[in-house]
């Protein structure tokens, strides 16, 4: 398992990882949304991040798109009709795939990372949006309405992101 000072990751290693924070993506919005704070702090988004960060762009993929299903049906958050569950499994992989992309192949900073992926996947969510809005039955808008809503909506748990997730990266170093 380990040889002089480096850790070899086996593949339990990094199936133990990513059930952690998919676990992490469940009872981070469920402490939230009891003190009223969910929908505008998006605490799923922040293991689905760390995620990215520590286990790469594959494990931050898988958790991405499971634990917005997961949730939806262990807790009802996020709901499953309107389908908010379905377009967050799309929003939540771009998520994890930038911030390891950005911060583990470029070196960008975590802020940086955190806030560059942020912005690109809350344009993704708002774009989903605006293709699902005729299938639930909602009229036909301008792509701005809903890009523009998911971002305006989700600055403050954006802005925890971009303060938490480079906190928790300075202080647990992820392996290179």
């Amino acid at each position: 398992m380990c040889s002089g000072s480096r850790v070899y990751y086996t593949s339990a290693m990094r199936l133990t990882q990513v059930a952690l924070f998919i676990a992490l993506g469940i009872v981070l919005p469920m402490a939230f949304h009891a003190a009223g704070l969910g929908r505008a702090f998006l605490p799923m988004h922040i293991p689905v991040l760390l995620a990215g960060i520590y286990g790469g762009w594959k494990s931050g993929l898988v958790v991405g798109a499971v634990t917005p299903i997961l949730s939806g049906v262990l807790t009802g958050m996020p709901p499953l009709a309107p389908p908010t569950a379905f377009t967050m499994m799309v929003e939540l992989p771009i998520y994890a795939v930038l911030a390891s992309l950005f911060y583990r192949r470029l070196r960008l900073h975590p802020v940086l990372s955190v806030g560059l992926s942020a912005l690109v996947g809350r344009i993704a969510y708002g774009l989903i949006g605006y293709l699902m809005f005729p299938l639930v039955g909602l009229p036909r808008v301008s792509p701005l309405y809903p890009v523009t809503a998911g971002l305006v909506s989700s600055l403050p748990g954006v802005a925890v992101q971009v303060v938490l997730v480079p906190l928790i990266v300075s202080r647990i170093r992820p392996r290179e």
